[in-house]
C-alpha cells in the first residue's frame, strides 16, 4: 500500500487523516488492492458494495471526479469495479410524468473528491457549497461558472453552511467540533469551540431572524445556539434518548422546529423559554428503519404547516402543529426510495429520493396531491439537501460526482 499512496494526489492523501467506518469485504480479484488502497482513503467499503453498479465507462467517469490517477492505475481500479459491480437495474425510479418543467444544470467543483454538499444561493446570486472531504467552501458564480474555494482547518469537515444578513458564511465543524465564520470580503475565518467536549459533531444550522445561529449535533444528540455579537454558545440535550437531531428550520413565529433521525419525532423549541415539545410521526412498523433512518430534514410551508421525509419507509409526511395530526403519502419509487433532502417553493413540495440510481427530484402539490419527478442528469451522488433560490429556484448537489447544481423552475409550466 505505501507504493501506491506515494503515487496519490493531494485530494486523496487529504482523505486519508478521515476515520473510516466498519469496511464491507470487497471481493477478490485483480485490481483489488488498489481499491483498497485508493478508494478507502476516502470512504468505507460499503459504498462501493451498496452502489447500483455501473458500466465500465461510468465507473472510469466517475472515478475522474473523486480522483486524479494515471494509467495503468486508473483502467485496473476501474477495471476490478466494473467487473465486480456492474450496471444493476433493481434501483431504477419510477418516473412520473406531469406538466411542470424543469431545467437542469450543473457544475464540476475544482477540488476532486471533496463530496460538495448542502449548496444555498445568497441573494447576489453566488451559490455556495461546502466541501466535507475537502474541508473547504467553496463559490460559484452560475452567470461566468467562475469558482473559489476558501480552505479551512484540515480536520473542520463543514457538513453544512449557512448565510447571515451581512454576508457571511457560517459552517458547521463536523470533524473537529466547532462553529465557524467566513467573511468572504476578507477570506477571514472565525472558529468558535463548543464549550463542551460531549458536544463534538455539530450538524446543520439555521440563522433565524435575530441573527442568531441555531445548529443541530447529530451524534451529541445536542442542540445549539450560537449568539454572534457575543461569540456565546449553549446547548442543551434531546428529551428523546438517541434521538439524533438533524434538519432545523425556523418558522413565522420564531419557534425552532428539528427533524429525528433517530426517532419518529419532530421536535419545537421556544427560543426564549428553550421549552422542547415533541411530536410523534407514524411508526407502524419499527424494524422497517434500517439503521434508524427516520425523518433527515422538514420544511415549513406559508401556513406555518411542517412537511418531511421519513427516509426509512419512504413516505413524505405534513404535521400540523396546532393539532399534531399527520398525514402521509408514498413516494412515487416506493418505500425504499430513502426522501433525503426537501424544500417548499410558493407552497409546492420539493423531495428527493436518494436511494433510487439515478437520483431523482419529485415535485409535489399539496392542492391536487399529485407528483412529478425528473432524473437529475449526473445522478449518482445524493442530494443531502436543497434550498430555495430568492428567485423561485432549487440549488442541489450531487457528492459522489463533485457537482454543485441549479434547478430552474418554469413557474408558468
Amino acid at each position: 500500500m505505501y507504493q501506491l499512496c506515494r503515487h496519490l494526489p493531494t485530494a486523496v492523501v487529504l482523505c486519508i487523516s478521515l476515520p473510516v467506518c466498519a469496511q464491507t469485504s470487497l471481493p477478490d480479484g485483480p485490481g483489488k488492492e488498489f481499491v483498497e488502497a485508493a478508494c478507502v482513503a476516502c470512504h468505507q467499503t460499503n459504498l462501493i458494495a451498496n452502489s447500483a453498479g455501473y458500466t465500465h465507462e461510468r465507473w472510469r467517469s466517475l472515478i475522474g471526479k473523486m480522483m486524479d490517477l494515471e494509467e495503468p492505475l486508473v483502467g485496473d481500479i476501474t477495471q476490478y469495479l466494473a467487473a465486480n459491480f456492474p450496471e444493476k437495474y433493481d434501483r431504477r425510479p419510477t418516473l412520473v410524468s406531469g406538466d411542470a418543467r424543469v431545467t437542469f444544470l450543473e457544475w464540476d467543483v475544482p477540488t476532486l473528491g471533496q463530496r460538495p454538499r448542502d449548496p444555498l444561493m445568497t441573494p447576489d446570486g453566488m451559490i455556495w457549497w461546502a466541501g466535507m472531504y475537502g474541508s473547504l467552501i467553496g463559490r460559484l458564480d452560475p452567470g461566468t461558472g467562475e469558482m473559489t474555494e476558501w480552505k479551512l482547518d484540515p480536520e473542520a469537515r463543514p457538513h453544512s453552511i449557512i448565510d447571515d444578513a451581512e454576508g457571511n458564511i457560517w459552517y458547521t465543524g463536523n470533524g473537529n467540533g466547532t462553529m465557524g465564520m467566513l467573511d468572504p470580503e476578507t477570506g477571514e475565518i472565525t472558529v468558535y469551540p463548543m464549550p463542551d467536549p460531549d458536544a463534538r459533531d455539530p450538524h446543520t444550522p439555521v440563522v433565524t431572524n435575530n441573527g442568531d445561529i441555531w445548529f443541530t449535533l447529530q451524534n451529541s444528540d445536542m442542540l445549539g445556539r450560537l449568539v454572534p455579537d457575543m461569540g456565546d454558545i449553549r446547548l442543551t440535550g434531546m428529551p428523546t434518548e438517541r434521538a439524533r437531531p438533524y434538519g432545523i428550520k425556523e418558522d413565522s413565529d420564531g419557534m425552532i422546529w428539528v427533524a429525528y433521525r433517530g426517532a419518529p419525532k419532530i421536535a419545537r423549541i421556544d427560543p426564549d423559554s428553550w421549552e422542547i415539545v415533541e411530536f410523534a410521526t407514524p411508526n407502524p412498523d419499527p424494524q422497517s428503519h434500517h439503521g434508524n433512518y427516520y425523518i433527515r430534514r422538514l420544511a415549513i410551508d406559508s401556513n406555518d404547516t411542517i412537511w418531511y421525509v421519513d427516509s426509512g419507509r419512504g413516505y413524505l409526511g405534513r404535521l400540523d402543529p396546532e393539532t399534531g395530526e399527520t398525514r402521509e403519502w408514498l413516494t412515487p419509487s416506493g418505500p425504499g426510495s430513502h426522501p433525503y433532502a426537501i424544500e417548499i417553493i410558493d407552497d409546492i413540495v420539493w423531495f428527493n429520493e436518494s436511494a433510487q440510481r439515478p437520483d431523482v427530484l419529485v415535485r409535489f402539490d399539496p392542492e391536487t396531491e399529485q407528483f412529478q419527478s425528473w432524473a437529475i442528469p449526473s445522478g449518482v451522488g445524493i442530494i443531502r439537501h436543497m434550498r430555495a433560490t430568492h428567485d423561485g429556484n432549487l440549488v442541489i448537489h450531487q457528492s459522489s460526482t463533485n457537482t454543485v447544481g441549479l434547478v430552474l423552475i418554469d413557474h408558468e409550466s
